[in-house]
């Protein structure tokens, strides 16, 4: 029988208060699964037998450096959760026909494990896998490899077209195949923090929804087939190279969040000003040294970071933005501020500090006095 770390005794109770780990259980009176995360666990507290009907098995965050070959014969499993373990190997599990969800974040894997063909979510990130398998089953919807040592992405990847999320990041990747363009169901993409330079123009042609991750990669410039993702809420491209964006980024209507700090932009295009869903914009660490009238369009935005940058002035048209309650405006070059800052009805923060205003009669610069007086915090 299998122990808990630090006992001699059999571990059937999961833990000193004395509840069973094992779940159910079903009409046939067998355990339907076990669930001991964060346990302390070394073995599995289980027989084969004991889990011979299990559906699920979460043994999460445990000290587990092993599995028993027999894990693989559990026909009945549908969801193995061994995140935050130590497993260097797990046993073939190609057997497991009713297995969906495989859950393997944060162990000390350097291959991944045989899957059943019927398997549609597959996390593997934190560990040190060096390539993944040439083919999947066909039916994958999920795969996080993220934090790894992959140098390259198998041609077999871009056949598993049910693909909904997809997260490679903080890998070693030079490059993206445009075959990433038969992914005609995927919402979510993770490719930050690898070593990309460039991006294939059929990103544009997928259907991305949720967010496109690009950050702390290499790239030089924005590409124009952004504009194209009109359904995408998240955009990071933060820690590139870039130094424009593209007139077509205007077309990202459904852009909520745009996250472009520690770049090397000089100027924003007119057309920012149609993103008119856009809630937070972060430019944070660029070189602007000011902002087009149209700034003052994105009648939904809540945040604007504008540190770290060379601005010496601001649009009169900034007043416009009725929904604004952050303004962060640390370390730029600023002398003045426009009257129309002082009728943003929302704000309630605007950081000046680390820019040297000109002042205005007692030293209080008109907008600031008249924002103070209606209770929002100004900091310079």
């Amino acid at each position: 029988m299998a122990t808990q770390a630090g006992h001699d005794t059999p571990a059937r109770d999961g833990g000193s208060t004395g509840k069973s780990p094992l779940a159910g259980p079903d009409d046939d009176g067998a355990p339907t699964g076990l669930r001991a995360p964060g346990a302390g666990l070394t073995e599995i507290p289980a027989t084969a037998g004991d889990l011979a009907g299990a559906r699920v098995i979460d043994l999460a965050w445990n000290e587990l450096s092993e599995l028993p070959g027999w894990i693989g014969g559990l026909t009945g499993l549908r969801e193995l959760r061994l995140d935050g373990n130590r497993l260097t190997s797990v046993p073939d599990l190609t057997g497991l026909a009713g297995l969906r969800a495989l859950h393997l974040d944060g162990n000390r894997l350097s291959a991944v494990p045989d899957c059943p063909p019927g398997l549609e979510t597959l996390f593997l990130y934190g560990n040190a896998v060096e390539a993944l398998p040439e083919r999947f089953g066909g039916r994958l919807r999920h795969l996080s490899a993220g934090g790894n040592r992959l140098t390259a992405l198998p041609a077999g990847l871009w056949e598993e077209t049910g693909l909904e999320s997809l997260n490679v990041a903080e890998n070693r990747l030079t490059e993206i195949p445009p075959a990433i363009g038969r992914l005609t169901r995927l919402r979510m993409l993770d490719l930050g923090h690898n070593h990309l330079t460039s991006l294939p123009s059929e990103l544009g042609d997928l259907p991305l929804t949720d967010y496109l991750y690009l950050s702390d990669n290499r790239l030089t410039e924005a590409p124009a087939w952004l504009g194209r993702l009109d359904r995408l809420a998240y955009l990071g491209l933060t820690d590139n190279l870039l130094t424009r964006l593209p007139e077509e980024i205007g077309g990202m209507a459904a852009l909520v969040e745009l996250r472009l700090y520690g770049n090397r932009l000089a100027e924003l295009p007119r057309s920012i000003g149609r993103l008119g869903r856009l809630r937070e914009l972060h430019l944070r660490g660029n070189r602007l040294t000011a902002l087009p009238a149209t700034i003052g369009d994105l009648a939904g935005l809540r945040h604007l970071d504008l540190r770290d940058n060379r601005l010496t002035g601001l649009p009169e048209e900034l007043g416009r933005l009725d929904r604004l309650a952050t303004l962060d405006l640390r370390n730029n070059r600023l002398r003045r501020l426009p009257d129309g800052l002082a009728t943003l009805p929302a704000l309630e923060k605007l950081d000046l500090r680390w820019n040297k205003l000109d002042p205005e009669g007692d030293g209080e610069p008109e907008p600031l006095r008249r924002l103070r007086e209606r209770g929002c915090v100004v900091l310079r």
